[in-house]
């Protein structure tokens, strides 16, 4: 093993699974499994003598299962930890999100199965997150150049009841009817569901704009992602389905596999959701919503730049900057991964930066 490799702990009841992860991290250069776990008991426990960089991780496991594990390991040491979960378990995979995960990956079934090998190239995507966290350790410094790292004051969002949350009292207002006039559009990638789950629950029912949000995320799960805050959040929360009317007290989520567009007609603002094209770098791209929205709303346009890695939402909010919209990025000290809001400051375009707890305000 060189000292410089990602170390990777696997948790999964499943001896199957455990082998066949094992065996694509031993196959990726740069990656070694450090131990396997079959359950969050003997996980926490790996967890916390083989010192991993970071964690796969099943959520429905006996004697301690997933949720039971995050909350442990979480309080004890913040390692980054991906969930590998069923796409019939999406419910599941935001309840470990709102815990702490840092991403996840969908497996094809959620029976035990050959197809788990379909995962490869995103798991392994997924694990070398891990260089861009790594915080100082034993086995010394990343090798990658401007390495990010976890930030000290970064704070695991607290959830009392990872259950289906109750539906919050609704703030008599605006929510879904009364047209928008002002619209606030939002980009985010890895650590985004967290995020944005933060801010929305902070924004009133009566909130006299309209909130569009592009986050990185797989076609179906955002379904599941807009139902859940919708449950959580005074303001209406739903997926943009094809085109329709943007209202103020609502916010808007670009479907997993597709992009939006706004435009604004004699009736006022729409949004729409399209099929990518060869220019669209990323699926819902930040870049093609933030154009939109300049040429659409101009002045009466927010553009927020969240935590993710890469640069979507740069060039965007450019175009947005220029045409009168004012753009703000995340702090670098709060986002998961800072490589969208700080290419997006690199441009010049950004007007002001705000940690995520200012973040509604």
């Amino acid at each position: 093993m060189d000292r410089d490799d990602i170390r990777v702990l696997i948790i999964d009841d499943s001896a199957y699974n455990r082998k066949v992860l094992a065996e694509i991290f031993e196959q990726t250069p740069g990656i070694t499994v450090v131990g396997k776990a079959r359950d969050g008991e003997e996980g926490l426990l790996q967890a916390l003598t083989v010192h991993p960089d970071v964690i796969t991780l099943d959520l429905e496991m006996p004697r301690m299962d997933g949720f039971t594990f995050m909350r442990l390991m979480m309080a004890k040491k913040r390692i980054p930890v991906i969930v590998i979960s069923a796409h019939s378990q999406q419910e599941n995979v935001f309840r470990a999100l709102e815990l702490g995960a840092l991403d996840f990956v969908a497996k094809p079934s959620k029976r035990i199965s050959p197809e788990i090998r379909e995962i490869r190239d995103e798991v392994v995507e997924k694990v070398q997150l891990a260089r861009l966290l790594r915080s100082d350790s034993s086995h010394g410094p990343s090798p990658v150049d401007n390495a990010e790292t976890l930030p000290p004051n970064f704070v695991i969002p607290e959830v009392a009841d990872t259950g289906p949350s109750p539906a919050p009292r609704r703030t008599v207002g605006l929510r879904g009817e009364t047209m928008a006039r002002r619209v606030v559009i939002i980009g985010s990638s890895t650590g985004g569901p967290a995020a944005l789950t933060k801010i929305l629950k902070e924004l009133p029912g009566d909130l006299d704009a309209a909130v569009v949000i592009a986050q990185h995320m797989p076609a179906g799960f955002t379904t599941t992602f807009a139902e859940r805050l919708d449950r959580q959040c005074a303001v209406g929360v739903k997926e943009v389905e094809d085109d329709e009317p943007l209202y103020a007290g609502m916010v808007y989520i670009a479907p997993g596999n597709r992009c939006l567009e706004l435009s604004r007609t004699d009736g006022g603002l729409h949004i729409c959701a399209v099929d990518p094209d060869g220019e669209d770098k990323y699926v819902p791209s930040v870049d093609r919503l933030f154009r939109s929205t300049a040429f659409a709303a101009g002045t009466e346009a927010l553009g927020i730049v969240l935590t993710g890695m890469g640069d979507d939402g740069s060039r965007g909010a450019v175009v947005l900057a220029q045409l009168g919209g004012e753009v703000v990025a995340e702090d670098e000290s709060t986002a998961v991964i800072a490589g969208m809001p700080r290419c997006a400051v690199a441009t010049g375009a950004v007007g002001q930066v705000a940690r995520l707890e200012h973040m509604a305000a």
